[in-house]
């Protein structure tokens, strides 16, 4: 059950008509929680989402499922169902209505420290430890976790959730070439979130050199995320733990981003593009492209180059021990 939120209990009908499905079986079946096929009981609305959960599936004792039309008529397994083309967009649409979220007031932990010239919008959430420096706006609606930094002129916009200990708005790593070394660039641009972002625990994102970092609205980063100085992300972007974005890398509308990839500085990547796990972006991605290795390639090729691969180990072994049966002649 998600947080300490009272469940509103929802008949099997109304699972149904809120997702747009179909019910099978006992539309007054009533359900109160939401939770794995394994651990469900009779009260538990839980989803089968592939075919490699048939056997969960089969043996769970949950009150009802929902599931695609491929696996409508499976047996064994819970008789009242819900079937519906996407049952994990359906499991969210109706976790979010059984477990909705209290009506919430503004709330300023006292521990908070908040500069000069500060614009709160209106049932801001600030947790333990936040530090909001001069010039810092945040939107209405807005959280921010314990222990969140928002350095100088940092925009947030409405419906931001900013979860514990991330930093945004902080100078990036520019340096430029000077006659003792490295001489840093001073950074007086800005850092700039749209509405309904989510920044994940312990995330950077710096503020820009000369021009702005910006996060398009709807976009949603994981923990442990770096982006860096005068990048900009187009809106409704995800990206996935560990993933760093370089300085000025220009990332399009509705971009996925996996886990430990890297986005490589002042390069494209096009709208809708999918960059795959541990990938190394180093050249433009094309829109609507999926790419995945290191160099980051379409996914397609990087496969069958790792297929090649690993045929011609096989062709090496196969090489050194036929030197070997010459050398023994």
């Amino acid at each position: 059950m998600p947080g300490v939120r009272a469940p509103v209990p929802l008949t099997l009908q109304a699972v149904a008509e809120l997702v747009g499905g179909r019910p099978v079986g006992n539309g007054a079946r009533i359900l109160s929680a939401v939770g794995s096929l394994e651990g469900a009981d009779g009260e538990t609305l839980s989803l089968l989402s592939s075919g490699r959960y048939l056997d969960a599936f089969a043996r769970s004792r949950a009150g009802a499922v929902l599931l695609p039309p491929r696996h409508a008529g499976a047996q064994p397994g819970p008789e009242d169902r819900v079937i519906v083309a996407d049952p994990q967009q359906a499991m969210a649409r109706v976790v979010a209505a059984m477990f909705p979220a209290p009506e919430t007031a503004g709330h300023v932990d006292p521990t908070a420290r908040i500069g000069p010239g500060v614009q709160l919008g209106s049932r801001v959430r600030l947790g333990p430890g936040v530090v909001l420096e001069a010039g810092v706006s945040i939107g209405d609606d807005s959280e921010l976790g314990p222990n969140v930094v928002c350095l100088a002129g940092t925009r947030i916009g409405r419906r931001c959730v900013i979860k514990p200990g991330a930093v945004l708005g902080g100078a990036g790593f520019g340096y430029v070439a000077g006659s003792h070394g490295a001489e840093r660039m001073p950074h007086v641009g800005g850092c700039v979130l749209g509405d309904e972002v989510e920044i994940g625990a312990n995330s950077c994102v710096d503020r820009g050199s000369i021009d702005d970092t910006v996060i398009g609205s709807g976009c949603k980063l994981d923990n442990l995320v770096h982006v860096g100085h005068n990048a900009r992300l187009g809106e409704g972007c995800l990206v996935m733990g560990g993933s760093v974005i370089a300085g000025s890398a220009d990332i399009g509308d509705g971009v996925i981003i996996a886990g430990h990839a890297a986005v490589g500085g002042h390069f494209r990547v096009g709208h809708r593009a999918r960059i795959g796990a541990k990938s190394g972006v180093i050249s433009a991605v094309p829109d609507a492209t999926d790419v995945s290795g290191f160099p980051a390639r379409p996914h397609r090729e990087f496969l069958r180059a790792q297929a090649a691969l690993y045929r011609l180990a096989k062709i090496t072994g196969e090489l050194e021990e036929l030197v070997h049966e010459r050398s023994r002649a």
